[in-house]
């Protein structure tokens, strides 16, 4: 069984480079940036075009969301915001959850996503006792199938032609990791 309150708690999750803290309205004038990047656009398939006002309304409601964690990836020495992450579609019956990432354009190649991605996973396995965290990442994004694939998870499946993208279609791989599946030097 899954401890829900897990998710309400907010933590601060610190790393070796980063810390993991509550995604908040501090986070929204650099989180709205990384909305505008092409690139950033492109990797995640945001179609939507945000305004300064919708993501400083979607920060500050994050404290209030009882059944999932979205966090801020901010560089440990210096307080710099580097993306954002999330824990949100809890099944509790079936102890999974999706996760989501995004960093700014600076934070990648530098392993911040891998190790993001690591201590949210050490959370969600350890204090919320999930027993599988799944997500979506589109095929042409090699970079992050690469931290995804280095944090443990698998491809199970290909959702074909899912994403349109400038006139092309793209396809979708699910990928999953267990509780049990996590590289050793993950938890």
């Amino acid at each position: 069984m899954i401890d829900a309150s897990a998710l309400s708690e907010k933590p601060v999750l610190p790393g070796s480079r980063i810390r993991l803290a509550p995604l908040s309205i501090r986070h929204a004038t650099a989180f709205h940036a990384t909305t505008l990047d092409p690139e950033t656009r492109r990797l995640t398939g945001t179609h939507r075009r945000f305004t300064p006002e919708d993501i400083r309304a979607w920060c500050s409601g994050r404290a209030d969301q009882k059944d999932r964690l979205d966090l801020a990836i901010e560089d440990l020495e210096t307080g710099d915001y580097l993306g954002d992450l999330a824990l949100l579609g809890i099944d509790a019956d079936n102890a999974h959850g999706v996760l989501r990432i995004a960093l700014v354009p600076g934070a990648t190649d530098r392993g911040i996503g891998t190790e993001a991605i690591r201590l949210l996973l050490d959370y969600a396995f350890d204090r919320v006792r999930l027993h599988r965290v799944q997500l979506e990442v589109f095929a042409h994004n090699d970079r992050a199938r690469r931290a995804y694939e280095k944090c443990g998870f698998e491809v199970e499946g290909r959702m074909r032609e899912a994403l349109a993208w400038d006139g092309e279609w793209h396809d979708v791989l699910m990928m999953a990791v267990l509780s049990s599946a996590r590289p050793t030097g993950a938890r």
